[in-house]
């Protein structure tokens, strides 16, 4: 029997406050274990929380840039269980009245634009952090850190409509790109501000009813979020073909061990008997409180892709790439104003660059290379300072120690030779030494051209002028 994947995401994004959602402690990561508290996000009795203006701002703008409608009337609840990273008892979210409902993003994957819906985004808070004592040498101790404790999240729940892991992918990165345009979340998943959850179910083809679903959880990187699905799709296809049936449950990633593994059964809605938050009044939102949000939304990833095939006459796929983050745009943009020939940077960029930062598994924003350096170096190309080959040389360089490539070029001396009578020289001391492939050309076997531009190049150290040496050559050897 053949089966249908469905994959419904859940993503954590840590809103980009100066406070807490509930309290006035900082958010800051990387404080000393449980100094960014108060009475409030610790639970303590008598306490009344008292909401962040600026997190429902944030929600607000996100639900605009994925097309959600804003509820007029939203609520927050109480969703109760018991951890010990949750010192209330409960967690204050929002559960039958989200303030963002019904939208939806568009995602190129594998060539093929797909719309992924998604069912609603709402605020809540963060619990704690469990330290658990082997990583200190304690293996019979826990302690908890409350310093998360309340920090804003918004939860963006996408619809059952992701068919493969690849479109998994394409949408996490679609939405990073979003909350980094709006600038309202730093998605820095190994500080744990931007977290995926993925609900993974099979039926059978054709079938329309959902499949019983297992919730992955765990996952710190987008390339781990594509392979526990992978994992996933594999071990509940097995256990279908075996004729048991898959139980619903939580299960944690092994990233590791490239396996998941059983955490507890999956929870239902009820079993965190959700009742509206008493000591909150409901969120009433108008129309010109969203108009005006509307209007701070900054050039959003499709738009800016739109505008660059328009105005730069890129093609499609490259104003893709650029446009995946904010950055990168920025810095392709900064690089076309000061030389430009935009599909010659866009080339620069997409090749040399993103190779380089993938190499080193660097963001843009930790590039060793300026948009003015790399302008600098396309200019010294362009008007014959440098080959093609010896910028290759350059941009290494370049990379590693930040310096212009004036500096380089200069501390090397790698400019150019253009001289025709100096190239003419090594030119025809390159066929003085190679008279039997000299013959071989002037019999017919024309492909030698190449082996005798490689012998000038090898000589001049790189430095000769390609257009010049093809030209001398033919001219000597015809």
């Amino acid at each position: 029997m053949k089966y249908e994947v469905v994959i419904g995401l859940e993503v954590h994004a840590q809103l980009k406050t100066k406070s807490k959602i509930f309290c006035s402690c900082s958010v800051l990561f990387g404080s000393k274990p449980n100094q960014n508290t108060c009475p409030i996000c610790l639970g303590m009795p008598g306490t009344l929380p008292v909401l962040n203006r600026e997190v429902v701002n944030l929600a607000i703008k996100m639900g605009i840039a994925t097309n959600c409608s804003i509820a007029p009337f939203s609520r927050f609840a109480r969703k109760n269980y018991f951890y010990p990273d949750l010192p209330k008892g409960y967690q204050i979210s929002q559960y039958e009245f989200p303030l963002c409902q019904e939208g939806y993003i568009n995602i190129n994957s594998s060539g093929h634009s797909k719309k992924i819906g998604i069912t609603r985004i709402h605020m809540e808070e963060d619990a704690g952090k469990l330290i658990h004592g082997e990583n200190l040498g304690e293996p019979d101790s826990s302690y908890v850190d409350f310093n998360r404790t309340g920090v804003p999240l918004i939860e963006i729940v996408s619809e059952p409509d992701i068919r493969t892991p690849e479109e998994s992918r394409d949408y996490l990165l679609k939405i990073k790109a979003i909350l980094e345009y709006l600038d309202i979340c730093d998605c820095n998943m190994e500080k744990g501000s931007l977290r995926c959850d993925a609900n993974i179910s099979l039926r059978p083809a054709g079938e329309k009813k959902l499949g019983v679903k297992a919730e992955l959880k765990n996952m710190n990187s987008f390339k781990n979020v594509q392979k526990a699905i992978e994992y996933e799709i594999k071990r509940q296809t097995c256990v279908l073909i075996e004729g048991d049936k898959v139980v619903q449950e939580t299960r944690l990633w092994d990233a590791e061990k490239n396996e998941s593994f059983s955490m507890r059964s999956k929870e239902e809605a009820h079993d965190y008997r959700y009742f509206p938050e008493p000591d909150l009044a409901p969120i009433v939102v108008n129309k010109e409180w969203v108009e005006n949000l509307k209007k701070d939304l900054p050039e959003l990833p499709d738009e800016k892709r739109i505008r660059f095939v328009e105005h730069y006459k890129i093609p499609e796929y490259d104003a893709g790439v650029l446009t995946s983050s904010r950055l990168l745009a920025d810095y392709y943009e900064k690089c076309v104003r000061l030389f430009p020939q935009p599909k010659i940077v866009s080339n620069w960029v997409m090749g040399d660059l993103l190779r380089y930062l993938k190499k080193e598994d660097k963001d843009i924003k930790d590039c060793s290379i300026t948009p003015e350096n790399l302008a600098d170096l396309l200019k010294m190309i362009d008007n014959k300072t440098i080959s093609g080959k010896i910028a290759k040389t350059v941009f290494e360089e370049m990379v590693f120690s930040g310096t212009s490539p004036e500096q380089i070029v200069k501390k090397k001396d790698l400019i150019q030779i253009s001289d025709e009578d100096a190239i003419l020289k090594i030119v025809l001391e390159v066929l003085n030494k190679n008279q039997s492939q000299v013959e071989a050309y002037r019999k017919g076997k024309i492909q030698l051209l190449g082996y005798f531009v490689g012998q000038v190049m090898k000589a001049s150290h790189g430095k000769a002028n390609p257009g010049i040496v093809n030209k001398l050559l033919k001219n000597n050897l015809e």
